[in-house]
């Protein structure tokens, strides 16, 4: 058996062929000599690769070649990134033995229809910072004038044309014009986006289960799923809820041990997306609503928030294990 590290790059790959921890040899492949590199590998290899931008096409590749691959999680494998000698070689040599001991932070495999949830949903969130960019522009031309605006009023087409009947230099109406035209094309791009997400989350098992969860939209559901992946990967909800770092850190120190704040060791657009959709379901549901408002007098709104998620995330992760659809979550009431 060997055990091949690969340092993977856009154009090129660095590979070292392992066959015991003093027994090693190096080669560099571009990307377009791929068959080449497929050609040396054997039906008992395992590979060893990095989590980048096109490891998802290195995988596929290469997976039905060998015994196995393992997809490592960059910021955990610290020992790469802390190398004193930090080469394309020293990395792959360093995926390769630390494979061979099978001491690497693998990375979940992810379904093409998550991975497509994830995708596009970057991208809208990416919009939606530069429509925020713009709305505060007009906001700070307001406010250079002495004038005082609500951000929210410009969230509709009737509150940027209110702002446009305003007395305006030509220079500044020139602005805010084009502000306007790109924020429409924005809102149009979005809603878009909104329907790609739906419709691209519908393929996620789960998603039925969890729009039936009051909070939780088609677009949060196909998020929230993507992240979980298979839920039955996690032996109950304290895993999860470490998957999606949002346990306390904890630190040891001979017979002291001490709580801190959350680790966000997890996916931050799964915590993001998890937290926006706990405080929706407040505004409905009373028996989150008086857990929340029951901590946020005894701790504040702060650690409230992260523990009402957290029990949030309990509720899904049993909606998800029990295949549960509600009929009406607010009661708790299950669909026949």
């Amino acid at each position: 058996m060997r055990f091949i590290g690969v340092d993977l790059h856009t154009t090129q790959i660095a590979v070292c062929y392992l066959k015991s921890m003093e027994e090693f040899s190096f080669e560099r492949y571009e990307l377009s000599e791929m068959k080449r590199f497929i050609g040396t590998l054997k039906s008992d290899d395992e590979i060893a690769v990095e989590a980048t931008g096109n490891t998802r096409w290195f995988v596929e590749q290469v997976k039905k070649q060998v015994k196995r691959v393992v997809i490592v999680n960059p910021r955990e494998f610290e020992v790469v990134k802390r190398s004193a000698k930090k080469t394309d070689k020293r990395d792959a040599l360093n995926l390769a033995r630390f494979l061979a001991v099978d001491l690497l932070p693998e990375v979940r495999g992810k379904a093409e229809a998550a991975e497509t949830v994830l995708r596009l949903n970057e991208t809208r969130s990416k919009l939606v910072r530069l429509k925020t960019t713009l709305l505060n522009k007009i906001h700070s031309l307001a406010v250079s004038r002495g004038r005082k605006l609500k951000k929210e009023s410009l969230g509709s087409k009737r509150g940027l044309e209110n702002v446009l009947a305003q007395e305006w230099s030509e220079i500044e109406r020139l602005e805010l014009e084009i502000i306007k035209e790109q924020i429409e094309s924005l809102q149009k791009s979005l809603r878009r986006l909104d329907e790609a997400l739906a419709e691209a989350g519908r393929e996620l098992k789960g998603f039925e289960n969890l729009v039936s969860v009051t909070g939780i939209g088609e677009r949060s559901a196909g998020v929230l799923l993507a992240v979980i992946g298979e839920v039955r990967d996690f032996a109950d909800e304290k895993k999860l809820a470490s998957y999606f770092g949002i346990v306390p850190r904890v630190r040891n120190s001979n017979e002291t041990v001490k709580s801190g704040k959350i680790s966000k060791r997890g996916s931050k657009v799964g915590r993001t997306t998890l937290v926006q959709c706990s405080l929706v379901a407040i505004r409905y549901n009373e028996y989150l609503r008086n857990y929340y408002e029951r901590l946020k007098a005894r701790s504040g709104h702060g650690k409230a928030k992260i523990a009402l998620a957290r029990k949030f995330l309990g509720i899904i992760y049993n909606t998800l294990k029990n295949d549960w659809v509600f009929a009406d979550f607010n009661n708790f009431e299950l669909a026949k």
